[in-house]
């Protein structure tokens, strides 16, 4: 079956928003699977994207057809200023036409402003997730995940993230097998589905002022399963477990446990993901049994492990 598929692009578009999807697609139809792409922006011609390449001969907006799927790019500008009206309206013509419409990056902007996405989850690189919750209250952002999938709105983070997105918009059409060929194929991760947070707690984590307390987080990263209760922490650093306690919640917002905790689970995470029973798993992330691991995700992710590894050793 044969998908027809627009991008709609504009001047200081972000190009591996563009490109990286339609790479995905291209090698679709390489496994027999073709999805015809079309360039679209609001004035038809050549567009440059935010990098100064120049995307030729773009269609105008009343020159396609019939759409399977549209794509709204992203840029900078769109988290800022917002879109233009030209742009609203080009957008607006093309989803009437098409039987999905997927976003990515900022270009979920465009979508919340059409009242699109209203009453929807949503997400958009993490950078931009508090100004698009401020700037559309109806849109339920979800500032971490890398792609959501809402009725026939699909969204999807930063630039990378477009490539997870149209991978599962290829498994959705035809199966997980097609999907993680092409991920071979590019070399990239099957395993980054759209629950998955854009970033690790070892990455969200600002850079601590204290010495003493950026040698214990360190030492928690590199080994999650070692003894790291409050009190044995503090024995480490030579503090009072209350002098430890404070300098967490005055540098990262929170208490030593729940920190732990959060890194012991995006370990516990992974090794699901890489094949490990939740056992194993309970056991070398450091939540230690079944049970802790069970509450733990239950607690965060709104799920059981088990359903985590089902879930996510595809894309969708």
């Amino acid at each position: 079956m044969t998908r027809r598929v627009a991008f709609l692009v504009f001047d200081g578009v972000t190009l591996l928003d563009v490109s990286g999807p339609m790479e995905v697609l291209h090698q679709a139809g390489r496994l027999g699977h073709p999805y015809p792409t079309t360039l679209v922006s609001p004035h038809g011609g050549n567009v440059t994207a935010a990098n100064g390449v120049v995307l030729a001969a773009t269609a105008a907006p009343g020159d396609t057809g019939p759409l399977d799927t549209l794509v709204v790019a992203g840029a900078d500008h769109l988290a800022t200023t917002g879109p233009d009206e030209r742009l609203l309206a080009a957008a607006e013509r093309l989803a009437g036409r098409a039987e999905r419409v997927a976003s990515v990056c900022s270009g979920a902007f465009v979508l919340a402003a059409l009242g699109l996405l209203d009453g929807r989850s949503a997400t958009t690189h993490w950078r931009h997730a508090r100004a698009l919750e401020l700037r559309h209250p109806r849109v339920r952002v979800e500032p971490d995940a890398l792609h959501v999938h809402d009725g026939r709105y699909h969204t999807s983070a930063g630039i990378s993230a477009g490539i997870d997105l149209a991978l599962a918009l290829v498994e959705h059409d035809h199966g997980a097998g097609i999907s993680r060929e092409i991920a071979r194929e590019l070399v990239v991760f099957m395993q980054r589905p759209g629950g998955q947070s854009q970033f690790s707690t070892a990455l969200a984590t600002p850079p601590t002022r204290s010495a003493l307390l950026r040698t214990l987080t360190d030492a928690v990263l590199a080994d999650p399963a070692a003894d790291h209760s409050l009190p044995a922490m503090a024995a480490t650093a030579a503090v009072s477990t209350r002098h430890l306690t404070r300098l967490f919640q005055a540098e990262l917002r929170t208490t030593p446990a729940r920190w732990v905790e959060r890194v012991r689970l995006d370990r516990a995470q992974q090794l699901l993901l890489d094949g490990y029973g939740v056992t194993a798993a309970a056991r070398h992330s450091g939540l230690g049994s079944d049970e802790t691991l069970r509450r733990a995700f239950a607690r965060h992710l709104g799920t059981t492990p088990t359903e985590y590894r089902r879930r996510f050793t595809s894309t969708t």
